[in-house]
């Protein structure tokens, strides 16, 4: 199957001279089966974390599940984008069948390259936004995949339940992801209703998390949505949090695990399983990704983190910890 695009993206630089030197990853054979289907597939993984780990770890196991043998090449941009681009200008080059990206910046690099094989993304909150797709719906080219997009309006519902006097809540968050943005529009827009202020700082590196959070001022919650460097430096944030006795709510489970008190969020390994089975679907199915609909994950959970919770100064309530998965 051929596929076309109707343009290039330009969100990022269009040459970079890092080398794949710097990268991490690898490659690592996929289960076999009895079926004879054998497929290779490139992963641009944007950065090392809990959840986009998981992610890609549950696109994997959809394979393993089909019992289709897979040669997945595996790259980790370590939070760089010039080094996602370098990775999808490689990958460009090589015999895939398929490629993933997983997080935004990775799959705007991507999309920027891989345009002749079914190109799949995870981990991406407003695919539409970042230029991925035409629409949810109808996608419209060779890239399509599933969304993260958090339930922030609950979130923030959860964050007045466990801080029940919060007026200002502060978000730190990377001032190039669009992701980020979003979910920041998203909750200053849900956040009126809840009587609640959105302070913000923003950083361009993990070595600016600390000074951001301290900028905040005096807020009387922090909310962490899925922004790939903030979540990848949270032990940052947490230390200025416990210090400051602020209580930290986040947008998936990764960031619980890494010492927020609650979530209602994604299960990323689902989500990257579903991903897995849209990829399927593809390649032994015939489908076109042009005219798949981006897919969102379907059901949220409570996990919490009741030793961070002592450790901020707050008490969940029982019948959120009645529910909820504890970490």
């Amino acid at each position: 199957m051929a596929f076309s695009r109707a343009k290039l993206f330009t969100g990022l630089v269009a040459t970079s001279a890092l080398v794949l030197a710097g990268c991490t990853g690898g490659t690592e054979d996929g289960t076999a089966g009895d079926s004879g289907e054998s497929y290779t597939i490139g992963i641009n993984q944007l950065v090392q974390h809990p959840a986009l780990d998981a992610a890609t770890a549950g696109f994997k196991e959809a394979f393993a599940d089909a019992g289709v043998e897979v040669e997945f090449k595996e790259q980790n941009a370590n939070g760089e984008q010039g080094t996602a681009l370098t990775i999808a200008q490689q990958f460009a080059a090589d015999d895939l069948d398929l490629a993933l990206a997983v997080a935004t910046p990775a799959a705007q690099a991507m999309a920027q390259n891989i345009i002749n094989i079914p190109l799949l993304f995870t981990a991406v909150t407003d695919p539409v936004s970042a230029e991925l797709v035409e629409s949810m719906e109808e996608p419209g080219a060779n890239v399509t995949g599933t969304s993260d997009a958090a339930p922030i309006d609950e979130q923030l519902e959860l964050l007045k339940q466990i801080v029940p006097d919060a007026e200002r809540v502060g978000i730190v968050y990377a001032s190039g992801e669009v992701n980020s943005q979003v979910q920041v529009d998203q909750a200053e827009e849900a956040a009126g209703p809840l009587d609640l202020e959105i302070v913000t700082q923003t950083v361009t590196s993990v070595n600016e998390i600390q000074q951001a959070v301290e900028a905040l001022g005096d807020v009387d919650a922090i909310y962490v949505p899925t922004d790939n460097m903030v979540v990848s430096g949270i032990a940052a944030l947490v230390q200025v949090a416990e210090t400051k006795q602020i209580p930290v709510i986040a947008a998936e489970e990764g960031t619980v695990e890494g010492g927020a008190v609650a979530t209602l969020g994604i299960d990323y390994t689902e989500l990257g399983r579903q991903t897995g089975e849209m990829a399927l679907r593809i390649l032994r199915d015939g489908e076109d990704p042009a005219t798949m609909p981006v897919e969102t994950a379907a059901e949220f959970t409570y996990v919490v983190n009741e030793d961070a919770a002592e450790r901020q100064g707050v008490t969940i309530p029982e019948d959120i910890l009645a529910e909820a998965e504890k970490k």
